[in-house]
């Protein structure tokens, strides 16, 4: 990297990340290796964690920095009304990345966050990520219960801090949180606020919570540039599920309605020529990847 690069263009914003499960935070994982990188924190904390895309963007950019950094993912895998509900597999599959990659460094935790709180213990955790039910009077007991876990100089992330329709109320806690020297928003990738509690310690940091509005801007650009990169590679990732997905229609179509035959034909004849292309040649190593991929629920 440059060294007159801008602070908040570090090596680590460029990472992609190992691990592309469905997730509406996609676009934050720049954001997530370059925070690792600035804090390098020893304890995280995420209360809401579902198919794991955040806390496996943790866990890898510890990994590739070399910290020894302890995650503990807080989720019923149950689901609720905002995110919907489902069964067991997304817990199973949660599991088995963290089995397999983050041995060392993530712990699943499983249960209410109000029920797992007394295993925390004040002033132990760097970086907090709240991104649980998305209610106002929810994420502000989250945000109440956990706040004290936080040491000084660490930080809270919250998502969805730019939705306001369907119930979220994310939003209206970060209006009451966010003060100018400690708190930085994106509004991409559905909102995510950061908030330094008590004076940021690190240089990096520090920039970032004091930026004025034009240098704000250009990184609130970058990252949700570099954050469409993440969302990309996930597509490309997927995109063998979804002409699966198509065969399948166009096959059940087929055989259960009358369809005219010429029809048909040119569905299959533009999935063949999509499958012949240069570029589904040149992404052919991301869909060997795509395969450890859970499937959309």
């Amino acid at each position: 990297m440059d060294a007159d690069a801008p602070f908040w263009l570090s090596a680590p914003a460029y990472w992609l990340p190992a691990h592309y499960p469905t997730s509406a935070w996609l676009t934050h994982a720049a954001f997530a290796a370059w925070i690792v990188d600035a804090l390098r924190p020893q304890a995280i904390v995420e209360l809401g964690t579902h198919y794991g895309f955040s806390c496996f963007a943790f866990a890898e950019a510890s990994k590739r920095l070399g910290i020894s950094t302890r995650i503990s993912a807080l989720d019923t895998w149950e689901g609720d009304d905002h995110a919907g509900f489902y069964d067991d597999d997304v817990f199973a599959y949660v599991q088995e990345v963290a089995r397999t990659d983050y041995p060392d460094s993530v712990r699943l935790v499983r249960g209410r966050f109000d029920e797992s709180r007394s295993r925390f213990d004040d002033s132990s955790v760097d970086l907090l990520h709240i991104d649980g039910r998305h209610g106002y009077e929810d994420v502000l007991a989250d945000y109440s219960d956990w706040r004290g876990t936080v040491r000084d100089g660490g930080v809270i992330l919250f998502h969805d801090i730019a939705e306001r329709s369907r119930g979220f109320g994310v939003w209206r806690l970060w209006e009451e949180l966010a003060v100018p020297g400690r708190s930085f928003a994106f509004e991409h990738g559905h909102g995510l606020g950061v908030l330094s509690v008590g004076e940021p310690v690190t240089p990096a940091l520090r920039c970032l919570f004091e930026a004025d509005a034009a240098t704000a801007a250009l990184i609130r650009s970058d990252f949700e540039h570099l954050g469409e990169s993440a969302a990309r590679q996930a597509w490309l990732l997927t995109l063998p599920r979804e002409l699966e997905q198509v065969r399948a229609e166009v096959h059940d179509r087929a055989a259960h309605e009358e369809v005219q035959a010429g029809e048909i034909e040119a569905q299959r004849t533009h999935i063949d020529a999509l499958t012949r292309s240069t570029s589904w040649r040149l992404t052919a190593p991301l869909r060997a990847l795509g395969a450890r991929l859970p499937r959309r629920k």
